[in-house]
């Protein structure tokens, strides 16, 4: 009878020393870090399930323990609902740290900036050329590009909106275009609701032409609404706009940097100089700066400006006062 407890208490002991060797090699298991050097991204497709990945993760020896891996996921029956994406994987993360960034869904996020004064051409080789992004559109025509933008316009200039944006994994080019679209289209009636009375624009896609040039005109904030002010007063007054960088867009592609003055006398549906009014369309893209600009221009009496080699400008009321401004910043007399 002693020798049946004795036995009993032996076979309780290993039972217990066994249970404690496995839960603590479990939890060693647990505490291990993914086993590389340095951030890396991992993708997770579409239909594979934990396991799967799991055996991957070991295969590519981020983790070691085939059979605590498996106990891990037999434990941990939420970890089955894995989301498909591109993750990030950093040293000091723990196999259940991965699980859950799978899980919860937590991609990596690329940005990508649309700059302000860009034309439509730049943006669309700008990100068909992204690595970050899947492209779709690099072959298509205008009007493909129009129609899968949403937009009701002819002419896809001006018609995205300039910002950064964030995307995961998988991204495509034609998403990017039709959401920089619907951001403008938000912004500009945003402005368009709380403009400023009198104003010459029949239509948000007038002002947006206006915005267009003068956020051509002026890389300095400040100016913006000065400068919406000399050519809402030159439109009022009949006068043309006179602005180089409309010029410039209606040369295209052969401008080489040096505006001449054959350039403001060749005529263009583009050349202000040789016609009255608007452009037909923007020129560039544009920030909600440069739109609350041309639908909240400043007051006053300036109708000329010229650039003093700063990037600011100086401003006149009268061509008299602009001439003398020209000589000084121009010609430097």
């Amino acid at each position: 009878m002693i020798k049946v407890r004795s036995l009993i208490g032996l076979l309780a002991l290993l039972l217990l020393m066994t249970v404690s060797w496995l839960y603590f090699s479990y939890q060693t298991f647990l505490e291990k870090t993914i086993q590389i050097d340095q951030a890396i991204e991992f993708d997770v497709k579409d239909g594979v399930g934990s396991l799967a990945v799991a055996n991957q993760l070991r295969s590519l020896g981020y983790f070691d323990g085939r059979l605590w891996m498996r106990a891990y996921l037999w434990l941990n029956k939420d970890h089955h609902k894995i989301k498909a994406g591109r993750y990030q994987l950093t040293p000091d993360m723990t196999l259940e740290q991965v699980f859950h960034t799978f899980t919860d869904g937590e991609q990596v996020e690329y940005q990508i900036t649309l700059v302000e004064g860009l034309t439509f051409k730049q943006v669309h080789e700008l990100i068909t050329a992204s690595q970050k992004l899947k492209t779709v559109t690099a072959d298509k025509s205008q009007e493909e590009l129009l129609s899968l933008m949403g937009a009701e316009y002819r002419h896809p200039e001006g018609l995205l909106f300039a910002d950064t944006y964030s995307f995961h994994y998988g991204y495509t080019d034609a998403e990017l275009l039709k959401r920089a679209h619907l951001s403008l289209m938000e912004v500009l009636n945003e402005e368009w609701e709380t403009r400023a009375e009198n104003l010459p624009y029949q239509s948000p896609y007038e002002a947006l032409i206006m915005a267009s040039i003068i956020e051509k005109e002026t890389a300095v904030p400040s100016e913006r609404d000065r400068i919406a002010g000399v050519f809402i007063r030159r439109l009022a007054k009949r006068m043309r706009l006179q602005t180089d960088p409309t010029v410039i867009y209606g040369i295209g592609e052969s401008y080489d940097g040096d505006i001449k003055r054959i350039h403001l006398k060749t005529d263009t549906p583009y050349n202000t100089y040789t016609r009255h009014g608007l452009p037909p369309t923007p020129i560039a893209i544009v920030g909600r700066e440069a739109i609350h600009a041309a639908l909240n221009p400043a007051d006053g009496t300036e109708l000329y400006f010229v650039a003093k080699g700063d990037g600011s400008h100086h401003f006149s009321d009268t061509l008299e006062e602009h001439n003398k401004a020209v000589r000084k910043y121009i010609l430097g007399k």
